[in-house]
């Protein structure tokens, strides 16, 4: 087990920086091979009219053991305990645990290293599913960890034959199966799935197979003419479906499922494509899931909203 505390900050690039579910821990990792878990401290009450101080964090433990610089990292939901994945360009996929008092310590609990090249993302399964970690690999492949009754089982299969890239989970259930859950004898169809993007241009969606304990690609929708960055997959089930995929092409698609056709047909998913100037990095919904942030090469973040009638409009800009 792997655990040592510092207290220095990183001593390269950042790639990664993650809240908990609470907001009261920040894990951050970079190519100094390290990852770094702060407390967030929140800033004391403003008194007699003063400015209130800004909130604070305090380092608390450096993680090392990855062998290359760490790319993702990604907290678990906190049923499962405090659960950190962290994953690497040296191919693996690290899962650490944090020990209850008195010790407080973090361990190193699982090693995932079948894996041949940089796992460039990493992604928890919303907490219904299960305890279930996504990973997306420059080899191809992707691979999905599952953590019951404390013990770890995979499943590995070929995604992208040029590199996967990315990976978002999609909500637990479905629109329309939240009302279905409502009727007396039935109940949603809580489902594992979720989309990838690849080198090869592709954004696919994944189905879990209970027959063949693996994943499915059960739609593939094409369209970007270059390298698929970033996908996300919109965390609501309340209103329609959602999938952002940010490219290289200097584009981002938001692909809409037409209201009452299936997800596994390719035709019922639209697309409205969003032009920028440079590639585009990541996208990210907001909790609601009617917000799109968008992250490009100029460093900038613009938030798009889907208009009334059609398309979308970007509603702000944040520049550094």
């Amino acid at each position: 087990m792997s655990q040592v505390v510092s207290s220095s900050a990183h001593d390269d690039m950042i790639h990664d920086a993650v809240l908990d579910y609470y907001g009261r821990r920040l894990a951050t990792c970079s190519s100094d091979k390290t990852i770094k878990i702060f407390d967030i401290e929140a800033a004391p009450t403003a008194q007699n009219n003063q400015q209130q101080q800004p909130d604070q964090h305090k380092l608390t433990a450096t993680l090392t053991g990855h062998e290359g610089a760490v790319w993702c990292v990604a907290w678990s939901h906190p049923k499962f305990g405090t659960l950190l994945a962290s994953s690497s360009y040296d191919g693996r996929i690290l899962l650490w645990s944090e020990q209850p008092a008195p010790q407080q310590n973090w361990q190193r609990i699982h090693d995932f290293t079948l894996h041949t090249a940089s796992v460039n993302l990493v992604a928890w399964s919303p907490a219904e599913l299960g305890c279930h970690l996504a990973g997306a690999s420059s080899d191809g492949n992707v691979s999905v960890l599952t953590l019951e009754n404390g013990n770890f089982t995979h499943a590995i299969f070929p995604a992208h034959g040029l590199g996967a890239n990315s990976v978002s989970w999609a909500p637990a259930t479905l629109p329309g199966q939240l009302m279905s859950a409502q009727v007396p004898g039935k109940g949603a169809d809580v489902q594992r799935r979720f989309v990838t993007g690849g080198s090869d241009n592709l954004v696919k969606i994944w189905e879990y197979n209970a027959t063949t304990q693996s994943y499915d690609n059960i739609t593939t929708l094409a369209g970007h003419k270059d390298w698929v960055r970033d996908v996300a997959w919109s965390p609501t089930p309340l209103s329609k479906q959602y999938i952002a995929s940010a490219s290289q092409d200097h584009t981002v698609r938001i692909w809409t499922l037409v209201s009452g056709k299936e997800l596994s047909d390719p035709s019922a998913w639209e697309s409205v494509e969003l032009n920028f100037e440079v590639p585009v990095w990541r996208v990210s919904w907001s909790m609601a899931g009617n917000v799109l942030a968008v992250s490009g090469g100029d460093n900038r973040v613009s938030l798009w909203k889907e208009k009334l009638k059609a398309g979308w409009e970007c509603v702000k800009t944040i520049e550094e």
